[in-house]
C-alpha cells in the first residue's frame, strides 16, 4: 500500500480561537503538525506584549505534548519603533486585516496610508518580522482580491526589505503577482486547492465550504494547483483552519470558514497522488516555509497511507470539511 512520509509539517496560517474552542481544536492540529502560524484576530484582538504571552501560554496549556510550536503572531496596528522592539522576540509575524474583511477584522486597517504606515512597516523590515495580509478590498465579492493587487504592490515597492506573505491567495492575479516583486510570498490553503464557487453556491449552498476569501473561477483553481504542485520555493502550506460551531454555520448569516485541520495533510496527499507530484509535498508543507520565515521547527515525522478514512461527522461542536464522507488518505502514524 502507497505510504507518504512528511518531515515537520507546518500549517503557516491557523486558527485556534480562545476557550472552550482553543481546547476543542488545537490538540487536532498539534496531533499532526510541528508548528503553526496562530492568527490573532481574538476579541478583543492580539495587540500588547502581555496579550502574545498570555494567548500563548492558552495555547500550549491546551496542547497534549511539547511537540508543537505556536509561532505567535500580532494584529496590525500602527505600532511604534520601540513597541516593536519589545516584542520581536515574542512574534514570528504580524498579520494586517483590512477592516471588516473578515472575522473578527473590524479595528483593521482602514487606509493604506504608506506615510502613517511607514515607521511600523520600516522596522518591522529592520527587524525581520514579516507581514502577513488579509489582501481583500472591500469590492464585489468575486474581485476582492484582484482588486488588493494594487495595495501589494504599494507595500511591495515603498518596503523592498519587508518580507509580505499574501495570505491564503484564491486568484491566477495573485499567482501572476506572486513573482513580480522579491519579497512577495504565498500561503495557499488545501480547500482552494479542491473547491471552486459552484462547490459552495452552485447547487444547495455548501456552509461548511463557505470562507473568506471565497473560492473563485476554475481557472483560478487550476492556476493555484499549478504553484502548489510544483511546490514553488516562495508558496507554502496555510489552511486558514477557521472552526465556528455548528450553529453559527448551519444559519443565516453563516460564518465564514472552513475547518481542515484535522484532515488537512490527509487532503494535501489526495491530491498530490491524484498530480502524480506526492514527492513535491514535503516542499510545500514544510520545506519553503522554514526557508521563508528562518524557522527550526520541532521534529515530527507523519506517515500517511493511502487507504480510506471515514471523516468525523464532527470534533466536539465544529463539523469538518466533508464531514461524514471518505476520503482516500488516512494517517497511519506520527512519531
Amino acid at each position: 500500500m502507497k505510504t507518504k512520509t512528511l518531515l515537520m509539517p507546518l500549517d503557516m496560517h491557523l486558527h485556534l480561537r480562545d476557550g472552550v474552542m482553543l481546547e476543542t481544536v488545537a490538540p487536532l492540529s498539534a496531533y499532526s503538525f510541528s508548528g503553526a502560524i496562530i492568527m490573532p484576530n481574538l476579541v478583543p484582538p492580539v495587540t500588547t506584549l502581555d496579550d502574545v504571552v498570555e494567548y500563548k501560554k492558552r495555547v500550549m496549556s491546551a496542547v497534549p505534548n511539547d511537540y508543537f510550536e505556536p509561532y505567535m503572531t500580532l494584529f496590525y496596528k500602527n505600532y511604534s519603533k520601540s513597541f516593536l522592539e519589545s516584542v520581536a522576540d515574542e512574534i514570528t509575524a504580524i498579520k494586517l486585516y483590512p477592516d471588516g474583511a473578515t472575522t473578527n477584522s473590524d479595528g483593521g486597517v482602514a487606509s493604506f496610508d504608506i506615510e502613517k504606515m511607514r515607521e511600523t512597516l520600516e522596522t518591522m523590515a529592520e527587524l525581520e518580522i514579516p507581514l502577513c495580509v488579509h489582501g481583500e478590498s472591500a469590492g464585489f465579492v468575486m474581485d476582492r482580491e484582484a482588486e488588493f493587487m494594487s495595495v501589494y504592490e504599494l507595500l511591495a515597492k515603498n518596503f523592498p526589505k519587508l518580507k509580505i506573505i499574501m495570505e491564503h491567495i484564491t486568484t491566477k492575479d495573485a499567482v501572476e503577482m506572486l513573482d513580480k516583486y522579491d519579497n512577495l510570498y504565498a500561503t495557499i490553503t488545501v480547500h482552494h486547492l479542491l473547491l471552486t464557487l459552484d462547490d459552495v453556491i452552485g447547487g444547495m449552498m455548501m456552509p461548511h465550504h463557505f470562507c473568506k476569501p471565497i473560492a473563485k473561477r476554475p481557472e483560478d483553481l487550476d492556476a493555484l494547483l499549478s504553484i502548489a504542485l510544483e511546490a514553488h520555493p516562495k508558496v507554502m502550506f496555510g489552511s486558514d483552519s477557521a472552526p465556528h460551531p455548528q450553529h453559527k454555520k448551519e444559519t443565516c448569516g453563516c460564518a465564514a470558514g472552513v475547518f481542515t485541520a484535522p484532515i488537512a495533510l490527509q487532503l494535501l496527499c489526495e491530491i498530490f497522488d491524484q498530480y502524480g507530484k506526492l514527492d513535491n509535498l514535503q516542499a510545500f508543507v514544510s520545506d519553503n516555509a522554514q526557508n521563508i520565515y528562518g524557522i527550526c521547527p520541532e521534529f515530527k515525522e507523519v506517515t500517511l497511507e493511502n487507504r480510506p478514512f471515514e471523516v468525523p461527522t464532527s470534533y466536539g461542536n465544529v463539523v469538518p470539511m466533508y464531514a461524514g464522507e471518505t476520503i482516500n488518505w488516512a494517517i497511519e502514524s506520527v512519531e
